[in-house]
């Protein structure tokens, strides 16, 4: 069973998009263009999603 973490070395900011290309079996480049794309297309909404994940995900490594 797949699970979603926050990546610890495919980080930027704070691996939300590393864990997400990891999940999803993409590269992380490609889910981080998606984000700054949806982001101006949302007027920003996405931001708040994004610092949601940033505290609900837990970080790679710290959950067994």
């Amino acid at each position: 069973m797949k699970k979603l973490y926050r990546s610890s070395k495919d980080s930027m900011l704070a691996g939300v998009c590393g864990g997400l290309g990891k999940y999803f079996n993409l590269d992380s480049t490609l889910i981080r263009l998606l984000f700054v794309i949806l982001f101006f297309i949302g007027f920003g909404a996405l931001l708040f999603v994004y610092l949601i994940w940033i505290f609900v995900v837990p970080k790679e490594g710290d959950v067994n």
